[in-house]
């Protein structure tokens, strides 16, 4: 049996904000959550960025915190996708 994944930093920022956007979604109206869900994934997806293409990566990680910050919003109920 392989031992535990050793993951770069940024991979880990990545991780926890994908499950921090999980986390949050969870706050919304339980029959808005599907469309939360959906959107989440879509957006983590959309975005074909190689590993070593550092800049964009931070960039798209800074960029994720301030939607993720939006989206946490109380009056933010329902995102369409």
């Amino acid at each position: 049996m392989a031992g535990p994944v050793k993951r770069s930093g940024l991979q880990q920022q990545i991780i926890s904000m994908y499950r921090e956007c999980f986390r949050a979604a969870r706050e919304k109206p339980k029959a808005n959550r599907p469309h939360f869900y959906k959107f989440i994934r879509q957006e983590f997806r959309k975005h074909d960025i190689k590993k070593s293409d550092f800049a964009t990566i931070e960039y798209m990680l800074r960029k994720g915190q301030r939607q993720l910050e939006a989206y946490r919003k109380p009056t933010i109920q329902d995102v369409h996708v």
